[in-house]
């Protein structure tokens, strides 16, 4: 019985994945706007990686973040490639703006889950380090790769921070209010997600 049990388990959190991963994808074309040379702030994309984060933790959460990084790449980044050279540029293009950066939403969400007992909160924490990783691994890509841009501003770190810095605080705050929006009428810590009414 209890085999049977933890397939089911093993299943639902397969399809519950699947399914978010899916979300994930369809929510990043619906783009509020982007940037000519990538970046763009999105309808609740993060969300979803988000949430798995915080409900299976934080090794499962990261590598569902690797996979949307490798599928957003595959289905919306490859173009980047033709304007880097060298493999050197091709790994930094590929670790840091999508393999470590959407990594970096699923350990977010995982976070706090155990520090944080009250779950918008520990969502919302969550969200916001999530997405200032995120930042992070854009702006050293920004400035490692990307330098040749930068004309017109003061330095390359300048160009990386404004530019990156220009989509990723919006989304950052999309994803907050998501998250904490969900949290008021949802229940992430049960398998029906279905909050109940305190006796």
């Amino acid at each position: 019985m209890a085999e049977k049990t933890s397939t089911i388990n093993t299943t639902r959190r397969l399809t519950e994945t699947a399914i978010m991963l899916a979300l994930a994808v369809a929510l990043s074309y619906v783009q509020i706007f982007s940037l000519p040379m990538g970046g763009s702030v999105t309808l609740f994309s993060q969300v979803p990686i988000i949430i798995i984060g915080y409900r299976y933790g934080w090794k499962w959460g990261c590598l569902t973040g690797v996979i949307y990084g490798l599928l957003e790449m595959l289905l919306q980044g490859l173009g980047n490639f033709a304007y880097v050279k060298g493999i050197g540029a091709y790994l930094i293009l590929i670790l840091a703006d999508y393999v470590i950066a959407f990594m970096a939403l699923g350990l977010g969400g995982a976070l706090f889950k155990k520090a944080i007992k009250n779950q918008a909160v520990a969502l919302g924490l969550g969200a916001f380090v999530g997405s200032a990783l995120r930042f992070v691994c854009h702006f050293i890509s920004g400035v490692t790769i990307w330098g040749e841009y930068a004309d017109g501003w003061k330095s390359v770190w300048i160009y990386s921070l404004g530019y990156n810095g220009s989509y990723m605080a919006a989304e950052a705050a999309i994803s907050i209010i998501g998250v904490v929006l969900l949290s008021l009428v949802l229940d992430f810590n049960k398998t029906d997600l279905k909050k109940r009414k305190k006796a």
